[in-house]
């Protein structure tokens, strides 16, 4: 059974949350330098649960995630 629009919204704005979640986390950890500009950018990360695993592969074949091994998934940029 084919996810509705409703579930495929919900799931996508869960998956952007947890990124930005996760981008928060690594930014604030201690041992970073403010001078060093140098920043570790979250690319991918394993889908929050909830959600069905035919959900996330569905978004992929939309385009909006793009897989990535072992589980992980990324935001397509521009989506």
């Amino acid at each position: 059974m084919p996810a509705t629009e409703e579930e495929l919204r919900k799931a996508f704005k869960a998956f952007k949350k947890r990124v930005k979640m996760l981008q928060l986390e690594e930014d604030s950890r201690l041992g970073h330098s403010p001078l060093t500009g140098s920043k570790n950018k979250i690319v991918s990360i394993q889908p929050p649960s909830g959600f069905g695993k035919e959900i996330w592969q569905e978004l992929a074949d939309q385009g909006y995630l793009k897989r990535d091994s072992g589980g992980f998934f990324e935001i397509v940029p521009g989506k």
